[in-house]
């Protein structure tokens, strides 16, 4: 009996601090619907790999960031991003199938996804971590426009090593504001986001330049409205 009992409050006190850390979450989340995150867990880790590391970052608000720069990342990386929840259970649908049919198990990350995964998660292709990714993009979704999602993603994501955010990274490779950007910037910025420590902007490979041209391509077939009604 007195096992039975100790087993029941450990559960208890298991259940209480789920909900702690759920609620612990949700009002962060919900906290930097209004307020700018400082940092990212990405940078955090960058930062903890050495003392010695710099690290480029500075936030500027999405009003003055070039309208090519949200465009040619929604045109790379997610092109639902304007109609999903967070999570683009068409293309995890999709991706499952093919993994089932032999194919090596591919990304299905939206934007909200990826932006989630820098600011609170790491890096890593785990179903625990996709599982968390993905509860976490729901949450984001929910509370936050998508407006603000874009807004956060282009301030935190990484565009080469110990550069985060477009405003560091228009700086560096390019020597102006991110609200100067061209398309073609705009795109070749986009085209290294999959793996910015081995793609460069400054340095572009032909993969990177395939990829630039392609991304102006679905721009040019999504129109410079798509993301008007955000």
């Amino acid at each position: 009996m007195a096992r039975a009992s100790g087993g029941r409050k450990l559960l208890r006190w298991f259940l209480l601090l789920c909900a702690g850390a759920i609620v612990l979450v949700l009002l962060v989340v919900l906290m930097f619907r209004f307020v700018n995150p400082p940092t990212s867990a990405f940078m955090l880790g960058y930062q903890l790999q050495g003392a010695n590391k710099s690290l480029a970052h500075e936030w500027v608000p999405i009003g003055e960031i070039s309208p090519w720069m949200p465009l040619a990342v929604v045109a790379s990386e997610d092109q639902r991003f304007p109609h999903h929840v967070g999570v683009d259970f068409e293309a995890v649908r999709q991706a499952l199938s093919e993994y089932r049919a032999g194919d090596g198990l591919r990304g299905a990350s939206t934007i909200t996804q990826q932006t989630a995964k820098n600011l609170f998660l790491w890096n890593g292709r785990s179903f625990i971590r996709k599982a968390i990714e993905a509860g976490l993009a729901l949450v984001i979704d929910g509370l936050w426009s998508k407006q603000r999602v874009l807004e956060v993603y282009l301030n935190i994501a990484e565009f080469g090593p110990g550069i985060y955010g477009v405003e560091a990274a228009s700086q560096a490779y390019f020597g102006k504001p991110a609200r100067h950007l061209t398309e073609y910037q705009a795109a070749l910025l986009a085209a290294v986001l999959p793996n910015p420590k081995v793609l460069r902007v400054n340095s572009p490979s032909s993969y990177v330049l395939e990829r630039v041209a392609w991304i102006r391509g679905q721009i040019a077939q999504l129109g410079a409205g798509y993301l008007r009604d955000l």
